[in-house]
Formats: structure tokens, sequence, C-alpha cells
């Protein structure tokens, strides 16, 4: 279905790290439709995932690094060009982590060291990534950055805890590095709010089965799938989203955009 929209792109994926995961889906996403990328996690997640099965389907390579370690982002961005012998057309940020939601902790009682902590991760990762890879000129004219969101970024969910303020984080610094990337080198920078999905980290978080159930009744469309988003994410990094660029693009069956569905008030 890709039909080769990516042949000739290289690109760097982060966040892969199992089969459940988004960004392991737009990486085999990504390789059906003809491009060449690298795979990085943190170091811990190498350890937890199965990344080197995906690099053996991908034939690349994984490249461990601390998203919020500079130098460690400079080690990756030098070793990913000399692998691939090719400048980066494409950025995927697919991270996210709260200690606070992982503790389950009330958002009146936030644990605010753990609270800076996930918006290092979570969102001002996205910075450095964009950052490092713009300070070395390791971006083609016309790339694509792409960092995925959610929807507690706008609206309240209250067991999202800090991650809703890391998500709107997040979706700020695309609007802003994608203004200051497109003046200077014709550079998008978008993000994309995705449906619930079932992957490891969103299934950790407290209520997402009756969340999950209760945004497939809202969306006409129903819930996007995490292969749906690849599939989206292709597009976006391919020639034909070049003008798309500083926006926050929901993928969510329409979810964000619907005030009440019939099939909940059928229920009630």
């Amino acid at each position: 279905m890709e039909t080769n929209l990516l042949k000739g792109k290289n690109g760097i994926i982060f966040g892969a790290l199992d089969e459940s995961s988004i960004a392991w889906k737009i990486a085999l996403a990504c390789h059906r439709a003809g491009a060449r990328f690298t795979l990085s996690n943190a170091p811990i997640a190498l350890r937890m995932g199965g990344i080197q099965d995906l690099a053996k389907i991908c034939e690349t390579e994984v490249i461990s690094a601390d998203a919020t370690s500079s130098s460690d982002l400079e080690d990756l961005a030098k070793r990913s060009v000399s692998f691939l012998g090719a400048k980066i057309d494409f950025v995927l940020h697919s991270i996210g982590m709260s200690p606070n939601v992982r503790k389950k902790k009330d958002y009146r009682t936030l644990n605010t060291d753990w609270y800076l902590k996930t918006l290092d991760i979570s969102a001002l990762s996205f910075y450095k990534i964009i950052q490092t890879l713009d300070r070395l000129d390791l971006l083609n004219e016309w790339a694509s950055i792409l960092g995925i969101s959610y929807v507690a970024a706008q609206r309240t969910f209250p067991l999202y805890a800090d991650m809703a303020e890391a998500k709107a984080v997040l979706e700020s610094i695309a609007r802003s590095y994608g203004y200051h990337l497109g003046k200077a080198k014709k550079i998008r920078v978008n993000t994309l709010s995705q449906s619930p999905t079932p992957t490891r980290a969103g299934t950790g978080i407290p209520g997402f089965q009756p969340l999950f159930e209760y945004t497939e009744k809202i969306a006409p469309l129903g819930n996007a799938t995490a292969e749906e988003c690849a599939l989206y994410c292709v597009f976006l990094f391919s020639d034909m989203s070049r003008k798309v660029t500083m926006q926050n693009l929901y993928h969510d069956g329409g979810f964000s955009s619907t005030g009440l569905s019939l099939d909940v008030l059928d229920k009630s």
C-alpha cells in the first residue's frame, strides 16, 4: 500500500520497543515504503524490548541513546548519517515516560522532581533531537520531523497527570521550531495526535481500557490503530506533504471534533 513513497529517503526513528508500539509499526511501514533509517531507544528500553528483531526485518542498525543527553544525541546523529551515507530526511519522536503516571500519583500530589523528569524525557527531548540535527547541519532541505502527541494537550484527562503538560510542550516546540526551520531550511515540524493505542506504555496508564472503549464509541470512525497511524506517518514523511508544517494533526477517528455520540446517549 505504501508504494515506495519514501524510496531514497533516510531517517531516524525513536521509540520502538516491541511489536505493540506505534514506532515499531511506523518503522515497518517506512521500510515497506522504501525508506532507510536507524532505530534508537534508551539503553534500558533496549534491554526490555525486541528492537533487534525489528532491526533485522528493516535491515538496519540500532543505536542506543538517552534522548535527554545532548552528547548521546550528537553521537547518534553522526553514526546514523555515517551508516545511511546521507543526511536525514525524516525523524520520528515517539518517546514518553512519566514517573508520576507509573507510580499512579494523583494530580494534586505530583512529585515535582518527577514532573521535571517527565517534561525532559517526553517533550524537551524533542527539542534536543531537532537542535542537535540542526546544529550539525544533518537535515536535508524539505525534511519532515514528527512527534507523537495526544489530545490531553488540549482537553483534560484526569489520570494522564503530567503527561498532559508534556504533550502540550511537545506541540509548542513543533510550532516554534517549525517556524524557524521552515524559514531557514524549508524543513517541516509537526505533531500527530493519535487515538488511545494499546501499547505497553498506553496500557500502563490507569483506566486505559475504559478510556479506549469510551473513545471507540465517541469517534465516528472508531479509534485509529497503530497500523493506520503508520500509514499516515508515511504520507507525512513523503514529498506529498511538503507544505504541511507547524500543525498538530489529529488522527483519532474524529474523536477530537465530536461533542457527543448517540452510541453513548443510547446507553445512558
